[in-house]
C-alpha cells in the first residue's frame, strides 16, 4: 500500500534535513529553502518513470539539491526528460523548468520521447531548450535557484565539450547561493576521465575539480546513491548494463554559487 501524499511530504522534509547533516561534507548554508513535496505515486505519472524510482531516489535527490516549490531550475542533458518532470512537479505552476539537449542527445534517442514528455500537461512550465553544452542555456537566463546535471556530466567529456566553459556559463545562470546539482557513476580511483566514454564513469575528484575551477564551492555530498559492492569496472550506460541498470556505485554532489 502506498503511502499518503502526506506521509511523502513528511519523508521529503525529513529528508531535506537528513541531507544538509549526516550525508553533507561541508557544513551547509544558513538559509535552506523548504524542499519540494511530490506524490510519487501520482496516477499521471508513467509507468517507465516508476520503474526508474528505485535507482534513482528521486524524494532523496529533490531533497538534498533543496528544490522547491515556485523555483526557477534547469536540467542539463534531459534525455528524455524523466528528471526535469520530476522537478516541473517539484517546483509546481509558479516555478519554470528549462529542460536542456543537444543535438547529438536529441538525433541519437531522445527527439521523440523529449517532445513527448513536455507535451505532457504536468510540464505546461518546461522550457524546451535546444543548446550545445558549451553554452547550454539562452544567454538570457540568469538567477536560477539550480542547475541540476543527472548522470551525464561523463558525456561531456568524450564529446569533447568544452566543459570550463560550461561551468562558467552554469555559474553565471545562477542566483548567488543557487546550486549545481551533479549526480554521476563513480569510476575507480586514480582513473580520472579515462573511463567516460568506454564504462560511462567519471573519478569524482576529476570532476570536483573541474567545477569549483568555475568558481563553484562543494557543499555537500549525500550518500544515498552509493553502492560499495560495486566494482566500478563495468559498463553502466542505460542499454549496456540492461539488469544492472541503477545499481552502480554513483556520487552525489551539491556545488553553490557563493
Amino acid at each position: 500500500m502506498r503511502p499518503p501524499p502526506s506521509a511523502l511530504c513528511a519523508l521529503v522534509l525529513l529528508l531535506g534535513c537528513a541531507s544538509t547533516s549526516a550525508t553533507s561534507t561541508v557544513a551547509a548554508p544558513a538559509t535552506v529553502t523548504t524542499p519540494a513535496a511530490i506524490d510519487l505515486a501520482a496516477a499521471d505519472r508513467t509507468p517507465a518513470d516508476r520503474a526508474l524510482d528505485a535507482g534513482r531516489h528521486p524524494l532523496e535527490m529533490l531533497a538534498f539539491f533543496r528544490v522547491a516549490p515556485g523555483q526557477r531550475v534547469a536540467d542539463l542533458f534531459a534525455g528524455g526528460g524523466y528528471t526535469t518532470e520530476l522537478l516541473a512537479r517539484a517546483v509546481g505552476t509558479a516555478g519554470t523548468v528549462y529542460s536542456q539537449n543537444n543535438a547529438f542527445v536529441l538525433d541519437r534517442f531522445a527527439r521523440a520521447p523529449w517532445t513527448e514528455r513536455l507535451a505532457r500537461p504536468v510540464n505546461a512550465r518546461v522550457v524546451r531548450v535546444e543548446r550545445e553544452f558549451d553554452a547550454p542555456l539562452p544567454p538570457d537566463v540568469r538567477d536560477l535557484d539550480a542547475v541540476i546535471f543527472v548522470l551525464a556530466y561523463h558525456d561531456t567529456v568524450w564529446q569533447r565539450t568544452d566543459r570550463a566553459a560550461m561551468n562558467r556559463a552554469v555559474f553565471a545562470a545562477l542566483r548567488p547561493g543557487g546550486v549545481y546539482g551533479i549526480i554521476d557513476h563513480s569510476a575507480a580511483a586514480g582513473r580520472g576521465l579515462d573511463d567516460v566514454q568506454t564504462l560511462h564513469r567519471i573519478e569524482q575528484s576529476a570532476l570536483v575539480a573541474e567545477v569549483t575551477a568555475a568558481g563553484f564551492r562543494l557543499d555537500g555530498e549525500a550518500a544515498f546513491m552509493r553502492n560499495p559492492a560495486d566494482a566500478r569496472d563495468w559498463n553502466d550506460s542505460p542499454m549496456a548494463a540492461a539488469e544492472r541498470r541503477g545499481a552502480s556505485d554513483r556520487f552525489v554532489l551539491r556545488f553553490v554559487k557563493p
